[in-house]
């Protein structure tokens, strides 16, 4: 197996036609990645196209996401160096967050969700990392928009991060 540096977005919240864009520096981050992960909202399909021209592109659907209804499972499990990674856009409440994803998805290593804007990097139930990069465009009351950043290789997580953009 080899290794992969996967680049995790979730509500970028980007329009055709609308002033919102990626900072550069989160360009920075997806021109390295081997694999992009999107969480949700991403509203627009052309989003998804430009991710997939930098790199392999899995994506939810995010209850933003009325144009892309029948694009995007609501749900996905994808096994990326050997590590099983869920995605969801709404993991819920964050009282019982970890019992509930773990319930969702008892075989994933890793389950990345969006939804909240608030970055999340824990560890759950049964040593399942729980994983929201916040994001990049609409912070919301965090101090920061944020992406995250996943290192996998050989079945393992190597790294795991939430970057400031």
């Amino acid at each position: 197996m080899s290794a992969l540096g996967v680049a995790v977005l979730a509500d970028t919240h980007i329009r055709r036609g609308g002033r919102r864009r990626l900072p550069p520096t989160a360009y920075a981050v997806l021109e390295r990645a081997d694999v992009i992960l999107h969480g949700g909202d991403v509203v627009d399909h052309d989003l998804l196209t430009e991710l997939g021209d930098l790199a392999p592109t899995h994506a939810v659907l995010g209850n933003n996401d009325g144009d892309l209804a029948g694009v995007l499972p609501e749900t996905q499990v994808v096994d990326l160096a050997g590590v099983s990674v869920a995605m969801v856009h709404d993991s819920g409440p964050r009282r019982g967050r970890e019992t509930r994803l773990w319930r969702q998805f008892p075989t994933a290593d890793v389950v990345v969700f969006g939804h909240s804007h608030e970055p999340v990097d824990m560890v759950g139930v049964g040593s399942q990392r729980l994983f929201n990069p916040g994001s990049p465009t609409e912070r919301r009351r965090q101090p920061s928009h944020t992406m995250g950043w996943l290192g996998l290789a050989d079945g393992r997580v190597t790294e795991h991060r939430i970057i400031i953009v």
